[in-house]
């Protein structure tokens, strides 16, 4: 059966989306999919098919002009537990919709984790998975916050691999892309009252993803948010909890109105400090010194921010992580930003208050260029991993 939906998949992307007989297709398979993605029907794990994987190395994908959106991939991973156990056992099931009561905490109270971590493909074939035990760690930190069941970090780190393994062929050509995998956690349980949840979700999908920020790699435009808060002193925003994101749309979307990449915000006490990017860190970097907003409970702790700073020292450079002054914009040579999505990437400018301060960017000078080359060698296997990040799959 896995099979067979496997091959209406490929089928409904080779025929045009107007078509009757694409329309055919798509219901067959979202029927197929609904019926055999219910975690509750199978009490195994579904072993997919190698010998497909092989037959067909790549999906067929222009992987020239993928972007960063879902593409729907082959499989996900589902593991449940209620809210006194513990995660014992997960299983892959076809990609497809997930049924969950209306009573769901996530749905009601906003009880739900996510991460984000990338599979990279190498020239001989085999996969790349950086870093993931951190996003576990995150994870299961995120989790105690929101008073979650949470999979230890075996059982993370073993559900990711299962899941880049068996979406190898989205997996996009070296140099093309990255499949981006998603772990999710969830009160999957019902509740009125507000509480945690009686049960709990762990899902998994994956996409392959090309440049986050339209621009691709070309430097960001920034402007810094004056009026909206993305979070406060004693909240979750040191945490990834879903509900810190859906709060910065309505900032987002009046600065991309007006042809900016992303926002920058700042405290919420008094409006002076640097805190993050809606969706990754930002560094500043003067003379030899680069340094970076702390992690004091508002700022997410990005597993890119850190191996940034850990490659940036091995470099040379000095980094500090402290309380930066947005007014120390004005004096900054050279910013950038970082996170999974984006990987490290150059500032170009940052509007603060109807003033804009440019950057330097571009060039093997940049220290952006040169942190970002070191990083995404690593991920790719084409520096030596001498820190134990990389986690291979053939």
């Amino acid at each position: 059966m896995l099979h067979i939906i496997a091959r209406l998949r490929n089928s409904v992307q080779s025929l045009g989306s107007g078509s009757s007989s694409s329309s055919k297709i798509r219901s067959c398979f979202y029927f197929a999919s609904r019926a055999y993605s219910s975690p509750q029907q199978t009490s195994e794990p579904i072993a997919y098919s190698r010998n497909f994987g092989e037959v067909d190395e790549y999906a067929d994908v222009d992987w020239d002009n993928i972007g960063f959106g879902v593409l729907p991939t082959d499989y996900m991973y589902i593991m449940k537990c209620s809210k006194d156990e513990n995660f014992e056992k997960g299983q892959l099931n076809p990609y497809g919709n997930v049924e969950i009561s209306p009573a769901a905490g996530v749905l009601n109270y906003g009880q739900g984790l996510y991460e984000g971590t990338k599979a990279q493909r190498t020239g001989d074939g085999r996969l790349l998975l950086f870093r993931p035990d951190q996003n576990a760690i995150r994870m299961r930190q995120g989790a105690e916050r929101l008073c979650m069941r949470a999979p230890s970090v075996d059982q993370f780190v073993d559900a990711v691999k299962q899941i880049a393994r068996a979406n190898k062929r989205w997996t996009p050509p070296p140099g093309k892309g990255s499949l981006y995998i998603r772990p999710l956690l969830m009160g999957s349980g019902p509740i009125l009252g507000l509480a945690p949840a009686p049960e709990y979700t762990f899902l998994i999908f994956a996409s392959p993803v090309g440049n986050y920020f339209k621009e691709g790699i070309a430097p960001l435009n920034l402007y810094v948010e004056t009026e909206y808060d993305r979070a406060s002193p004693g909240g979750a925003g040191g945490v990834k909890s879903i509900t810190n994101y859906a709060p910065v749309l309505k900032a987002i979307t009046r600065a991309k109105n007006r042809g900016f990449s992303d926002v920058l915000y700042l405290d919420s006490v008094n409006k002076k400090i640097l805190e993050e990017v809606s969706s990754c860190n930002i560094f500043i970097v003067k003379n030899n010194v680069i340094s970076t907003p702390s992690t004091a409970g508002t700022i997410l702790s990005g597993i890119t921010r850190k191996s940034v700073i850990e490659i940036a020292r091995d470099h040379g450079y000095q980094v500090k992580e402290r309380v930066i002054p947005v007014n120390e914009l004005i004096e900054a040579d050279e910013v950038f930003c970082t996170g999974t999505a984006v990987g490290v990437a150059p500032v170009g400018s940052i509007t603060y208050q109807h003033k804009r301060v440019e950057f330097r960017v571009g060039g093997d000078q940049s220290v952006s260029s040169e942190l970002y080359s070191t990083l995404v060698g690593i991920q790719t296997g084409v520096i030596e991993d001498k820190k134990g990040w990389i986690i291979g799959i053939d």
